[in-house]
């Protein structure tokens, strides 16, 4: 991930002398700058290891319990580091505290345990559902997952105006984009219809697609992606996000080339990928 300079004595700023918190803190501001988090749009969560996590809080100091609207049994005893409902991402880097909170599921799946941040009584995302639902499918499918990034990436969103909302379709228009792309996510992009934001069923229909995919578009409204790092969680994001840019740059001009059915295999054959079936004619 790109980490942007320092402002002078923002070191002294409480919270950002913690590697995980100063990493999200810099996330965040990053995707600000990108446009792509206006406002308190947009959403990060990351496991942490408790052990980590201990190194640098008291994890037996709970600040604060908050009952969960659904149960989550399947990550008890899990922490994450999340961001804050109606927090705006430009603010994180200045006060993480007030913006950032550190939580553990707590032994009965049906509560959270506040361990750090959230000051003020300020509680955890709003897509707090989408996000724990799709680490649960996620770590069905990779053990080695731990971060779901929300994001508004503006050329995505663009798309999903113009472009029909095929899952296929879409996919193979990226990888026809960028020569990465197919490499990056050879698995395709996920697409759930339009919803209201917030909701158990926004969270379920998305941690659905995330049985096959690591990025899910909201259509008119953002982007999932999952990683097994923060860093690998954005880079996905910003790849498709990229090639979603350059769909938009040329969409309704005459293109005289583009990446052949053909040369995506020969990519995915020497990057040692399996590409999404039924995409490919070859």
């Amino acid at each position: 991930m790109s980490t942007l300079g320092m402002q002078k004595g923002e070191t002294a700023v409480p919270g950002l002398d913690i590697p995980f918190v100063r990493e999200m803190a810099e996330l965040t501001r990053d995707m600000w700058r990108f446009g792509w988090d206006e406002r308190n749009g947009g959403n990060v969560s990351w496991i942490l290891d408790e052990d980590t996590v201990a190194k640098y809080m008291d994890i037996h100091q709970v600040q604060r319990t908050i009952k969960l609207a659904f149960p989550v049994h399947e990550l008890a005893g899990t922490y994450f580091i999340v961001t804050g409902s109606g927090k705006y991402f430009k603010n994180v880097i200045r006060d993480p505290e007030a913006n950032l909170g550190v939580l553990r599921v707590a032994a009965d799946g049906e509560h959270i345990e506040l361990v750090w941040g959230l000051r003020g009584e300020a509680v955890p995302t709003s897509e707090l559902a989408s996000h724990f639902m799709s680490h649960i499918e996620r770590l069905q499918v990779d053990p080695q997952h731990r971060a779901v990034i929300h994001n508004h990436a503006t050329h995505v969103v663009a798309m999903s105006f113009v472009h029909e909302l095929n899952e296929k379709k879409f996919t193979k228009t990226l990888w026809e984009m960028c020569t990465e792309c197919i490499v990056v996510f050879p698995e395709g992009l996920g697409i759930i219809p339009w919803m209201v934001p917030g909701s158990g069923s926004i969270g379920r229909a998305t941690a659905d697609k995330m049985k096959q995919h690591r990025a899910v578009l909201w259509p008119h409204h953002g982007i999932f992606g999952t990683g097994s790092t923060l860093d690998e969680a954005f880079g996905l994001i910003e790849t498709i996000e990229k090639a979603a840019q350059i769909y938009m740059l040329i969409a309704g001009k005459d293109i005289r080339q583009r990446i052949t059915d053909e040369e995506l295999a020969a990519l995915a054959k020497t990057f040692e990928v399996t590409p999404c079936a039924g995409i490919l004619s070859v």
